[in-house]
């Protein structure tokens, strides 16, 4: 029999797996493109962000209303307002001092005691040149007593004389000129004993000069001199302790009252232009707890010249403040901190110093609006010690504290 051939079917086992087979290549083919372009998406999102201007990371603060004060600080020293000097008041040998600094005294104490100073020590020479100068002085005197003997007999005879010449012309028995001499011989015996005593005063009082060269003066041991204290307080230096030989003036020691202490500021003369009396002080670091404080009493109309530490000239004024009930701890020629209130105002619009920064030679700050930075121009009245006042800006109104060179108009901020 003939044999009749039979067709293969398409959907024979031998062609099911290469079809099955090229599907699953052409799903792993678009898997691939897939990923790749998701890659490359996700990279440019990347780079377009990274190259996105960040906000930049602020602290702000608000305008509010506080009391705002204007100061002066300056480095000050404490001095005592009635201070007195005590000085020799003659040259002698002064006596050792044992009052000690900070001792109290009143008015009409002893203080200090001076004695006469030793005879100054001769060479031969000398010692016989005064011995020589006591001898004549002591013929002088002897001379001088011998005259004052002669000059009393020549006076008692003159006035026997002119006594019995008035009687005799009462009786017309002489004439008026022989009683004339007589009052002249009268008067002039009394002159001649007036001028004998006189040399003899002269005469012992030589003798006595050349006794005190010579150190064998006849008289007593001279009166010591006390010193005695002006006023009451406490002494504050003791400028002569030691033993010795002092001269006329010469300081021993200083005395004055704590309670009536005075501040002494030395402020730039442009500050001090700006300081009236009256003005409050606050005194800082003087070593005790809190504050202190002192009223402005004078300004010294007088500038002087000092060099700061950086080497630059600057004009000084001197205040002088009282202190306020000082304690008894602080002295005199303490080292303090002192501030002036030179104004004060309450209830003013103030922000931080720290916000405000020059622009082109005006003040200006940052005023945050919603998310970016807006820079504006502010008036500042009067400066604090951290706030200044402004005026042209509204109460609660932000502002942008330290702006640094990241900070420009229009920049997109996060505050803190």
């Amino acid at each position: 029999m003939p044999t009749i051939p039979v067709a293969e079917s398409p959907l024979s086992p031998s062609t099911r797996p290469a079809g099955r087979r090229n599907r699953r290549r052409g799903v792993m083919r678009w898997i691939k493109r897939g990923v790749l372009i998701a890659g490359g998406c996700g990279i440019v999102a990347a780079i377009v962000v990274a190259w996105l201007p960040k906000p930049v990371a602020v602290d702000v603060a608000s305008v509010h209303r506080i009391s705002l004060e204007t100061e002066i600080a300056e480095d000050g020293k404490t001095r005592v307002r009635d201070r007195y000097v005590i000085a020799a008041p003659i040259g002698g040998e002064l006596r050792r001092v044992e009052i000690d600094p900070g001792t109290v005294v009143q008015a009409g104490d002893v203080v200090a005691t001076i004695e006469p100073a030793a005879p100054q020590l001769l060479d031969s020479r000398s010692r016989d040149e005064a011995t020589a100068r006591l001898a004549l002085a002591t013929a002088h005197e002897r001379t001088a007593r011998a005259t004052i003997a002669k000059a009393k007999a020549a006076r008692d005879m003159a006035v026997r004389d002119a006594a019995r010449a008035r009687q005799l012309l009462e009786r017309s028995a002489i004439p008026a000129a022989e009683q004339e001499r007589a009052a002249l011989a009268e008067e002039l015996a009394i002159r001649d004993l007036a001028t004998a005593e006189a040399q003899r005063s002269a005469a012992i009082a030589e003798i006595d000069s050349v006794r005190a060269v010579l150190g064998t003066t006849r008289h007593g041991a001279a009166t010591t001199s006390l010193v005695t204290a002006p006023a009451s307080g406490r002494v504050l230096r003791v400028l002569r302790e030691s033993e010795g030989p002092i001269a006329t003036g010469t300081p021993i020691l200083e005395v004055g009252d704590l309670a009536g202490l005075e501040l002494v500021v030395d402020v730039l003369s442009s500050d001090a232009a700006r300081v009236t009396a009256g003005m409050r002080v606050e005194i800082d670091r003087w070593g005790g707890d809190g504050l202190l404080t002192a009223t402005v009493s004078r300004i010294e109309p007088a500038a002087f010249t000092r060099v700061s530490a950086l080497g630059v000239e600057e004009q000084r004024v001197r205040v002088i403040a009282t202190v306020e009930s000082p304690p008894p701890t602080l002295g005199d020629g303490f080292g303090v901190a002192a501030r002036i209130v030179t104004w004060r105002g309450d209830g003013v619009l103030a922000i931080p110093a720290s916000a405000v920064f020059r622009n082109r030679g005006v003040w200006a700050v940052y005023v945050v609006e919603g998310e970016r930075a807006r820079l504006h121009t502010v008036e500042i009245r009067h400066r604090g010690r951290t706030d200044v006042e402004v005026t042209n800006l509204a109460e609660g109104t932000r502002v942008i504290l330290h702006p640094g060179d990241s900070v420009r108009e229009n920049a997109k901020i996060a505050p803190r």
